[in-house]
């Protein structure tokens, strides 16, 4: 029988079918932080239980942290609080523990594969929606919720209905100054946020092949924005240098038996998915959303839509341009911004700051604009001033904060102001994503870095060298 990548680790990690039920699903890593956790280790205590597998959750502070004067006390009384709660819960089950402080401490999804967490062909879970990202190394990932982080902390295991299948298709070159976040806000604006709705997506194709593992995680982070449970590419040569001598992969003869299984992680010619979708890479340029859902996004060189072509609700539509100040057929180019995020688990890696810092090399941030750098880890944080990247980034007025989530999603200090713009290398630009009132336009690193250094929506390929 054929089998998809997909149905390959899936099929290897089901304990139990339960007819015309979900299936029990056997976890290889549950990553763990301080937000959707705290409850999840309450129920554990009123039932009396432990965790069953210690040794294969690994818990980390991210979204409640403060992204300056990490040394001090957390002034928020609740993040505090939570904070606390990870740190007495993982200690209390023998969890590795990376708390504020720790040389290993960063977001979640970051730190994961820095370390060697996330390999190929396992199933990985964490009660946050974009583990999704770990998928890039050929590993099924999804986001669950409180109960399930019981469950899994319990069982190592999860009740999971299969998903249905995709697989999105891009060949061909990628004009200059497309970066993988520009395909993905793409491949988002074509399929709409509800597109991938019930579906494992698999990328494949000359484009997907062609970019860095770090590439593919902004990729297979954004999955869960078009609706899909998760994405994946298979491994290939790329995927097993990164992972090799990490501090959590297998060695010596482990290694070896793990890449007999590795070996084997891709779609059988001829297997069966429920959608396919095949896009060019030259179809597609710097992208920048327009809305309050990472479907409405545009090629920067273009005109918002009028409602008349676009599917659904005119009156939706209008009140999201509404709610951003936009109209319908303007131009995005010129727009007036107020803050510029690079961070987040979409864009907090290094590549993300060597690809920002090119742009702003030899000029200087723009007076209107307050710029927040945020290192997904400390080990970006010290690739950024063991490279000199950090003194090119202050030559040209900017600051480095601390590891941490930080504006993706406003559960610390870092908050847009109530009817400020921001342009953000984040995941998500709901209505009050980034604070109360704030307007968010998704970008990649560069176009976040043009909108720095010019304080306005520009195209980043007019300040690119060719």
């Amino acid at each position: 029988m054929k089998k998809t990548l997909f149905d390959k680790v899936w099929d290897k990690h089901v304990v139990q079918q339960i007819d015309q039920g979900p299936d029990v699903l056997f976890i290889d890593r549950h990553m763990v932080h301080e937000v959707t956790s705290p409850v999840a280790f309450l129920g554990l205590k009123k039932r009396k239980l432990k965790v069953m597998f210690p040794e294969k959750t690994f818990a980390t502070a991210d979204h409640n942290t403060p992204t300056e004067n990490q040394h001090l006390p957390v002034k928020d009384p609740l993040s505090a609080k939570q904070l606390y709660a990870l740190e007495k819960n993982s200690l209390e089950h023998d969890i590795s523990f990376w708390g504020l402080g720790h040389k290993k401490n960063g977001i979640v999804h970051v730190v994961g594969p820095e370390y060697g967490i996330t390999l190929p062909g396992a199933t990985i879970v964490c009660g946050d929606s974009h583990t999704s990202t770990h998928g890039a190394f050929g590993a099924i990932a999804f986001g669950i919720g409180t109960s399930e982080v019981e469950m899994v902390l319990s069982t190592q295991c999860i009740l999971q209905p299969k998903p249905k299948k995709m697989m999105i298709t891009i060949n061909g070159d990628l004009q200059k100054g497309v970066t993988p976040k520009d395909v993905a806000l793409f491949i988002i604006s074509q399929l709409t946020t509800s597109g991938a709705t019930g579906h494992f997506v698999e990328y494949a194709g000359e484009v997907f092949k062609n970019m860095t593992m770090e590439g593919r995680m902004t990729v297979c982070n954004l999955s869960i924005e078009m609706g899909a449970r998760g994405g994946m590419i298979a491994p290939d040569e790329k995927t097993i240098h990164y992972i090799k001598d990490r501090e959590f992969t297998p060695k010596g003869d482990a290694w070896n038996k793990a890449l007999d299984y590795w070996q084997d992680l891709y779609t059988d010619e001829g297997a069966q998915f429920d959608k396919k979708f095949f896009f060019e890479g030259k179809e597609i340029e710097p992208m920048i959303t327009f809305g309050t859902n990472p479907g409405m996004g545009i090629g920067i060189s273009k005109h918002i839509p009028t409602a008349d072509t676009i599917e659904g609700g005119t009156a939706t539509y209008q009140k999201s341009l509404s709610y951003m100040g936009y109209n319908e057929g303007e131009s995005m180019i010129g727009k007036d911004i107020d803050f510029v995020f690079i961070g987040s688990c979409t864009n907090g890696r290094i590549e993300d700051f060597r690809a920002f810092t090119e742009i702003v090399k030899g000029r200087k941030k723009a007076e209107n604009v307050t710029a927040w750098l945020v290192p997904g880890s400390h080990k970006v944080e010290e690739a950024i001033k063991e490279e000199g990247l950090l003194d090119i980034l202050q030559a040209s007025g900017f600051e480095l904060r601390e590891p941490g989530c930080s504006a993706c999603l406003a559960m610390n200090d870092d908050k847009v102001p109530n009817g400020k713009y921001a342009v953000s290398t984040s995941n998500r630009n709901f209505e009050g994503r980034q604070g109360p009132g704030s307007r968010t336009l998704l970008a990649s690193p560069i176009m976040a870095a043009a909108a720095a250094v010019t304080g306005k929506l520009t195209d980043p390929r007019t300040l690119m060298n060719s």
